[in-house]
């Protein structure tokens, strides 16, 4: 198949079966589409969407996503996990603010510039938004090519990667750049999916390596496995006279970097002494709820929440800008992981 062939194809099913409903394709400027591109990063379509929907209306422009706070960001993003997306992606619309009057950057060079934009994100902006002829070869693309062509090995490896990019680049047409775009990432996450690809409703089908050899879940091959390491940690629940819950801001990097979570303790620290010694207050031990898990990408962490009490509000946290009382049905806007806000909740269910 010649890559006109190849573009005209998928061009053709995407105008029958794509989808151009989805909130950023309603007005597609390139704030509208970075914003989805770093959502859908590691996220599926469907979980992406009230997110969205929910950023856009607090933070409708650049403008605003970079006039407003660090928390304001996170709180809005709290649940959807990979918490680095959303602090590169307030860190670039004070960038684009700063340096670039306010203004989104329309060429390649400048977008990779900015935090948390590689070249496939920078692309597909570009694409879906202006028009502009760039590849992109997100983990949909990945996928179609892949099998189309039955390229062997992980796209992380930088051979693969390398042969994907030159497939991606070379099957990008010169014009209808945004469609063609949209499609490839239609078709890999609707008909070519990881699992049970629908091969038959496939406009590729016909000279799919992959699929004459009958091995299209082959391909590509998947990230060599490991067993996740087990991390233990115990949170301190610790409520007050007045029924806040004390909060500590997480370090600007690493897991839950810039959200607000409970201190912890290493599963064999004693919660008296320990508590005296950092926080300077005393505490009752109320009680120790069963342990939860939480899984990241490199490992597991154990929880074990250990539900305190005190009369006094300590010193050292009356002190400190990372410390914070916090009442558990409060409407501020901060930024919580998905197992701080459930343990908040559970909370304030007690209460």
């Amino acid at each position: 198949m010649n890559t006109e062939d190849f573009s005209q194809r998928v061009l053709a099913w995407f105008a029958r079966h794509g989808r151009t409903d989805l909130p950023w394709q309603l007005d597609p400027t390139p704030y509208r589409v970075w914003v989805s591109e770093i959502m859908l990063q590691q996220t599926q379509v469907a979980t992406v969407i009230p997110y969205y929907q929910r950023f856009m209306g607090r933070f409708p422009d650049v403008q605003a996503l970079a006039e407003a706070e660090q928390d304001q960001v996170l709180h809005h993003w709290s649940g959807l996990g990979y918490y680095a997306r959303a602090r590169n992606l307030h860190a670039a619309a004070r960038i684009i603010r700063d340096r670039h009057a306010g203004r989104f950057p329309g060429d390649l060079e400048a977008l990779l510039a900015l935090p948390g934009i590689g070249r496939s994100t920078a692309g597909a902006i570009l694409a879906l938004a202006a028009g502009q002829r760039h590849p992109i070869l997100d983990g949909n693309v990945k996928r179609v090519l892949a099998r189309f062509h039955a390229i062997e090995g992980w796209p992380g490896q930088a051979a693969v990667q390398k042969a994907l990019w030159a497939l991606a680049e070379q099957y990008t047409p010169d014009t209808r750049v945004a469609a063609y775009t949209q499609a490839m990432m239609d078709l890999g996450a609707t008909v070519c999916t990881r699992a049970n690809p629908a091969c038959d409703r496939c406009p590729l089908q016909a000279d799919c390596v992959a699929r004459a050899g009958g091995r299209a879940t082959d391909y590509p091959s998947p990230r060599p496995r490991k067993a996740l390491p087990l991390r233990k940690t115990r949170m301190l629940l610790l409520r007050n006279a007045a029924g806040e819950i004390l909060l500590e801001r997480r370090p600007p990097a690493g897991i839950w970097g810039g959200l607000w979570s409970f201190p912890e303790l290493a599963p064999g620290d004693r919660l008296e002494a320990g508590c005296i010694e950092r926080l300077g207050c005393e505490v009752q031990l109320v009680d120790e709820w069963r342990a939860i898990r939480h899984s990241f990408s490199h490992f597991q962490l154990h929880i074990t929440p250990v539900l305190a009490t005190t009369d006094g509000r300590s010193a050292v946290v009356m002190e400190g800008r990372e410390w914070l009382w916090y009442k558990p049905d409060s409407r501020d806007e901060l930024g919580f992981a998905a197992p701080v806000e459930r343990l908040l909740q559970r909370i304030n269910e007690l209460q």
